[in-house]
């Protein structure tokens, strides 16, 4: 019962660390950090995250969609790690990212395509300091750093050398940054995540924060802090399996993004959503997670179009 409890916490504190990112260029690179953080060997898995952007927004006021515009982006993390001891390992992310949309092309027409490919891939070290287990409670604290490699495309960036000022019709509310599959920059990740447990109740909360530097095109996306948590209940708790369904909150802050020097004006968002999540452990080798997250605060700067919803989920496989 221990390792399954250890498990489960696990679980569920990789499902909540996915992305929070209205612009979505962070993807998920550390979604399922904590999957493999408990129990020594070998890890791999993926983790799947669409998101609809067809919300078009001015300074967080929502505005008439009038031609249509939208941006739906698919996100497939794929990672494998391996856990040196109980308390210290590693991980490689790779994202598999597919975006396609439709949006005015600043000259009375309609510009219609998608962009896929391979994103920025990144390395992860965890350590966790601190383990409390009994059979009636456990907590464990997590702390996790790592470095991002530009290995995503950056094309779409040059993009922002030719925005039309005045445009005829509509504006568009889908950009370069939003539809570049990488940065072209090394950045840090750094976060923090603990779980607790009194019986069948758990509570499960993270933090991460990824610190920018400017990459292609002297482009750079600004630092981004994103973070969730809430409270949770084991529906099945035995040797065997467990089954949790937990009432989670996310958000996230981020300024903004800079060009050659400049503000990016049309960049900066503080989200917060709300939304379940169901987790599930079988044996010692299977884990995994879905969920749902629903907007409630988007407060976007200038035009924008924002997600209408998210739905994430991941499967880990421990050898």
């Amino acid at each position: 019962m221990k390792r399954e409890f250890l498990k489960f916490a696990a679980v569920v504190t990789a499902g909540s660390f996915g992305s929070a990112s209205a612009c979505d260029l962070c993807a998920i690179y550390s979604a399922a950090q904590a999957h493999g953080e408990i129990g020594k060997g070998p890890f791999l898995g993926l983790v799947q995250q669409y998101t609809p952007f067809g919300t078009v927004q001015v300074d967080g006021h929502e505005i008439p969609n009038v031609v249509g515009q939208f941006m739906n982006s698919s996100i497939s993390q794929v990672f494998v790690g391996y856990n040196v001891t109980d308390r210290i390992g590693v991980q490689f992310n790779t994202p598999i990212i597919y975006k396609w949309f439709k949006r005015p092309d600043g000259l009375g027409g309609i510009d219609t395509g998608n962009e896929y490919g391979i994103g920025d891939a990144s390395l992860l070290g965890n350590f966790t300091p601190y383990i409390y287990q009994t059979m009636d409670s456990t907590f464990f604290w997590s702390l996790t750093g790592g470095i991002k490699f530009p290995t995503g495309s950056s094309e779409r960036l040059e993009e922002e050398f030719n925005e039309i000022e005045d445009p005829v019709g509509p504006a568009s509310g889908i950009h370069g940054h939003d539809l570049a599959l990488g940065s072209g920059s090394y950045d840090g990740i750094v976060g923090s995540s603990v779980f607790g447990r009194i019986k069948r109740g758990y509570f499960s909360a993270n933090v991460q924060y990824m610190i920018r530097s400017t990459g292609a095109f002297d482009y750079r996306y600004a630092n981004d802090l994103t973070w969730s948590g809430g409270p949770g209940y084991f529906a099945v708790l035995n040797e065997r399996w467990t089954l949790g369904v937990q009432a989670m909150v996310t958000g996230e802050y981020k300024g903004l993004d800079e060009f050659q020097g400049a503000p990016a004006e049309d960049t900066g968002i503080t989200a917060v959503y709300i939304g379940p999540q169901v987790s599930l452990t079988w044996g010692d080798n299977l884990s995994a997670f879905a969920g749902f997250d629903f907007p409630l605060l988007q407060d976007n700067t200038a035009l924008q179009t924002v997600p209408d919803y998210r739905i994430r989920g991941g499967v880990t496989w421990h050898f």
